[in-house]
């Protein structure tokens, strides 16, 4: 997984924590000393899935297109990865001394099924959690934290 899944969803906490308008790019970058151009790149990337919304001009800049309790962490990876599976089965065991032709594998590969069992225990866990849950978590552990960011990104 890319680190611009965790770019993206501390972006979307930041602009839940600004409570702004709208935030560039360039200013949501800066808060945690990232590239600006790669950190548009993940939030264009959440606006194609609704996830966010920006707008252009002066004033313009991105902002959450609904709210943290209504985007789960698999949302923001979908967004950020795709929806492709992560494991890809090459069907290699039919390679080498033991191979053949498909028909005397019947079966699914068992490295496959094995793999896929656990992305979709992953998946199923990520969309379990919301950017809220994290949210009131990141509050909890580190009291005033709300009012840190709000105060570095400044009013709208």
């Amino acid at each position: 997984m890319s680190e611009g899944v965790e770019w993206a969803i501390h972006s979307c906490l930041n602009l839940a924590w600004a409570n702004r308008d709208a935030i560039p790019a360039s200013r949501l970058a800066a808060y945690h000393e990232l590239p600006p151009a790669y950190l548009n790149k993940q939030l264009q990337a959440l606006c194609r899935a609704g996830i966010l919304t920006s707008t252009t001009g002066p004033r313009g800049g991105f902002r959450l297109a609904r709210p943290l309790d209504d985007i789960s962490f698999m949302d923001v990876v979908t967004a950020i990865e795709g929806g492709d599976d992560a494991f890809a089965c090459t069907e290699i065991r039919q390679r080498g001394p033991n191979g053949g032709p498909a028909e005397n594998f019947p079966h699914t590969c068992a490295v496959s099924r094995t793999m896929r069992a656990a992305e979709l225990t992953w998946r199923r866990e990520l969309a379990q959690h919301t950017l809220a849950d994290a949210k009131h978590q990141a509050e909890h552990d580190a009291p005033g934290l709300t009012a840190r960011v709000r105060d570095w990104f400044g009013p709208s």
